[in-house]
């Protein structure tokens, strides 16, 4: 088991109360605080390692650039794109004012990159793997997993591997290294502990969520099956220079459980950023304290309950915290090391490559994969039907925020509960989406956390947004964010804690 170092506790005088020692708190606050900085501060740099492709296309076409003006190939105008890496190079507002735009459309909050942050690391001081390149098999692997997305949307999760397209799917993903050993059991799902156990979708995805003095049936509302967009080039053209989309989506008026990759994707179209993390909490804390970590303080107390410190309200707390701590770290790597592009412009990519009209170094093995034939087929163009009418967000694609918020709330609810607690009365959905049925398997805490988490990030996979690397990489880049802040705040305890013990994303322990 890992060992995180804390900042030293010892010599302690913080728990001195009244105000006859109003100085020596005010001094150990001060201490506690630069403790904190200090251990922060010395901790070693990462390197910022990235795939290459900006410098290696002279016409930024591996990179990311939507909303900003494009050529009619779809390739961004190269001014637009030099005046927005002046302005992350500079932090100047003025240079991000004078970043010219293609359409109404705005940027999302590029200068958030530069936000510092006062708990844990700052955001500039987490280090991430690069993505896979331009031209890379893996690139290709990705994008094909994501036009099979596109391609089987509205098929039930019960149902991968038992019928056509998602046979296809598997049989066509096997040929890249990246997908080596797909099969029905594994087919879209994530790489965590527990990603593999049940059911597709975590438990935390379909039991009522306690909310206050109501309950909260997960039955929400989804698009049409088929209800697909940017087929078609002069849409697709104008949503890259930030036009807006010149319809919206078509809603089934049927309010559903989660049943498909439709419905997963609208999920992660509407949810604001910590939701997830936010019903599990309000789920595990309906179990009562068995379900609470045997390291917590007042798990065995015979005359005290936690609250404000280990208790509902220190665990509600935390989730926030770390969400926006995570979307800053997200941010730095998306707008000032990575700028990857969307799998929805790499699309734009692989469509004029195969129809003539430009030349681009996409690997073989996407070319001839059936994902683009089927998509050719079923659409007429080999552009990603997107699940959105606006398709991805204006900010590029490495991490996935969505990932990065899911991996630094999962790391705290695994912080606070105990992993191998199994799941009550777990269940599954109908193939309609209309009923909840009883699982009889056996489905422990950490394993339907780390499944959330997973759900969450290739969400956004299947609603076309996000490549597989964005969310396995950003579910780890969430983590390190939790655990930052969960060490910093380990000093500020007065009850009596052998700290934090918690399974990581790759299944290493760790004790902060």
């Amino acid at each position: 088991m890992n060992k995180t170092q804390i900042p030293d506790k010892s010599g302690d005088i913080g728990a001195v109360g009244g105000p006859s020692h109003a100085q020596q708190r005010r001094r150990r606050a001060y201490q506690i605080r630069r403790q904190a900085a200090l251990y922060q501060r010395n901790l070693p740099l990462p390197v910022y390692p990235t795939n290459g492709d900006e410098e290696l296309y002279p016409h930024e076409i591996g990179s990311y650039a939507k909303a900003l003006p494009h050529t009619p190939l779809g390739e961004v105008v190269l001014k637009a794109y030099q005046a927005l890496v002046q302005a992350m190079a500079t932090g100047d507002p003025a240079d991000f004012h004078a970043i010219p735009l293609g359409g109404t459309v705005k940027l999302a909050n590029p200068q958030a990159a530069l936000a510092f942050v006062l708990e844990g690391a700052d955001s500039h001081h987490l280090g991430m793997l690069p993505p896979p390149a331009f031209s890379s098999e893996a690139e290709a692997g990705e994008m094909a997993e994501v036009y099979w997305h596109a391609l089987t949307r509205d098929v039930p999760f019960s149902q991968y591997g038992a019928e056509p397209l998602t046979n296809a799917a598997i049989g066509d993903l096997a040929q890249f290294a990246n997908f080596s050993g797909v099969d029905a059991g594994n087919l879209f799902r994530g790489q965590t502990p527990g990603d593999v156990a049940g059911p597709y979708l975590s438990q935390f995805l379909w039991k009522d969520i306690p909310f206050g003095a109501t309950s909260v049936v997960q039955r929400y509302r989804t698009t049409q099956a088929g209800d697909d967009h940017l087929t078609d080039f002069p849409t697709w053209l104008n949503i890259q220079n930030g036009l807006p989309p010149s319809a919206g989506n078509s809603f089934d008026p049927t309010p559903r459980f989660l049943r498909n990759g439709r419905d997963l994707g609208e999920w992660v179209h509407q949810d604001f950023s910590y939701q997830g993390p936010l019903a599990a909490a309000l789920i595990l804390l309906s179990f009562g304290k068995d379900a609470l970590d045997d390291g917590i303080p007042y798990k065995t107390s015979m005359n005290q309950v936690g609250f404000v410190t280990f208790g509902g309200p220190h665990i509600l707390d935390l989730l926030a915290r770390v969400a926006n701590h995570a979307l800053k770290a997200a941010w730095y790597q998306k707008w000032s090391v990575h700028r990857r592009l969307r799998p929805e412009e790499y699309a734009g990519r692989v469509h004029l490559h195969q129809t003539g009209a430009a030349a681009y170094p996409i690997h073989a093995k996407l070319l001839g994969s059936q994902a683009v034939a089927g998509v050719f087929d079923g659409y007429g163009s080999y552009l990603l039907p997107m699940a959105y009418p606006e398709g991805c967000p204006t900010h590029p694609a490495y991490p996935a925020g969505h990932a990065t918020i899911a991996g630094a709330g999962i790391t705290v609810l695994k912080a606070f509960f105990k992993e191998a607690f199994p799941i009550p009365q777990p269940q599954v959905a109908t193939d309609d989406g209309l009923a909840l049925m009883d699982y009889s398997g056996t489905l422990t805490v950490g394993g339907e956390l780390n499944k959330l988490a997973s759900n969450i990030a290739i969400g956004r996979d299947m609603a076309g947004v996000h490549w597989r690397s964005d969310g396995i990489e950003g579910l780890k880049l969430g983590e390190a964010v939790a655990i930052s802040v969960l060490t910093d705040l380990r000093a500020t305890y007065q009850e009596h804690f052998s700290g934090f013990s918690l399974t990581k994303f790759d299944g290493t322990t760790i004790t902060i």
